[in-house]
């Protein structure tokens, strides 16, 4: 029983000093060298953009209406189709009208009969009086005649044209190009000259336009641009600001600045040539206001951040070496920056690893994500 109790306390001993000297051994690897992966800093063009929110704004929207009272006889369009400027849309019963057109027509050609009677009167008149035949006051008078029945033909004239106004009127053609709306009337309804019920709407699509405000602290950025005919290119996303539906050029800005959120409307015009802005769209619109030659290019996941401060791990002889810098235009994935140079080799992975003057290890596979963003330890 000794010996037992002997055997089993050895054992605790043993197992005692084993746990001592394990916790007391540095961790594998602790102290070694960081594996990552590396971004070399790159020259190039970057653009300066400023974000938008942004509605697609028609160029012209024609809500059409009957200048002529009477029944619709035909409706020439189909729901959503695309129509060209003149092409047939609505005909109204012409019938009263040309009635009015063919009597005026009528009293014209009267008054013109009249008109080329009294002419050759005037002239015979003019022929007896060189010949002391009549007194000058009967030529007078007739060249007074001729006139009066020259002034009653031009009102015979101005009738004339109202009436052919008129039945031009009964047969409503498209003022502009576009996409007809939904059908608002039907043949057989009575329509009024002095109503304002809209009989159809067309909407322009190609071009079409984008509306959005921008800052008005952004105004010495665009300004000067405009004033040298530049044509800057505004790229049109969607609700998400994900994907890209349209590039345009921005064509000019509002003459006023909003006091409430000061800020200015700026007006961008787009082809629309596969029709994929559609009016009154919400849209994300962002300009190119200026474009950095030459600047110093990085990922962006490269950079790290302390509180306000930026730093970089520049990598020399394998080792790396934290470097402030200051982050600029941000464009994609891409920043602009200055406190390195072209060519250098910058730390881009393994940041929860990494200290100033860490030993690196140059990884070829990718390194799990999660590590970039973090903050300087």
């Amino acid at each position: 029983m000794l010996l037992i109790f002997a055997a089993g306390f050895f054992l605790v001993l043993r197992h005692h000093d084993d746990t001592t000297k394990s916790a007391a051994s540095p961790r594998r690897g602790a102290g070694g060298p960081v594996t990552l992966t590396t971004a070399t800093a790159q020259k190039g063009n970057i653009g300066v953009y400023l974000d938008a929110i942004g509605t697609v704004t028609p160029v012209y929207t024609a809500s059409i209406t009957s200048q002529v009272t009477g029944p619709v006889i035909a409706v020439r369009f189909k729901e959503g189709q695309i129509v060209r400027k003149g092409d047939p849309l609505i005909e109204i019963d012409p019938r009263p009208f040309e009635a009015n057109l063919l009597q005026a027509q009528g009293v014209l050609e009267r008054d013109q009969a009249v008109l080329a009677q009294a002419t050759m009167d005037r002239d015979r008149y003019r022929d007896a009086w060189s010949r002391n035949a009549i007194p000058k006051q009967t030529l007078d008078d007739q060249e007074k005649v001729v006139l009066q029945d020259a002034g009653t033909v031009k009102n015979d004239e101005g009738t004339v044209k109202f009436d052919e106004i008129q039945v031009e009127y009964c047969h409503i053609r498209a003022p502009i190009s576009g996409r007809v709306g939904l059908r608002l009337v039907d043949p057989g309804n009575v329509v009024q000259s002095s109503g304002t019920t809209t009989l159809a709407v067309i909407t322009q699509l190609q071009p079409i336009t984008v509306i959005f405000t921008v800052p008005e602290d952004n105004l010495g950025q665009i300004q000067p641009r405009l004033q040298k005919k530049a044509k800057l290119p505004v790229d049109a996303y969607d609700r998400a600001a994900l994907k890209q539906i349209a590039t345009g050029t921005l064509l000019t800005l509002d003459n006023q600045i909003d006091t409430t959120t000061g800020t200015v409307k700026a007006r961008a015009s787009f082809d629309n040539k596969d029709l994929l802005l559609f009016p009154n769209e919400f849209v994300n619109a962002r300009l190119l206001v200026n474009t950095l030659q030459g600047a110093t290019l990085i990922p962006t996941s490269a950079i790290q951040h302390n509180g306000a401060a930026s730093f970089v791990y520049v990598l020399q002889d394998n080792t790396a070496h934290m470097r402030p810098v200051k982050p600029g235009v941000t464009e994609g994935m891409t920043t602009q920056l200055t406190g390195i140079n072209p060519g250098d080799v910058v730390a881009n992975s393994s940041f929860d690893k990494l200290q100033d003057n860490s030993k690196v290890v140059v990884s070829s596979k990718p390194i799990p994500a999660n590590t970039s963003g973090s903050s300087a330890p």
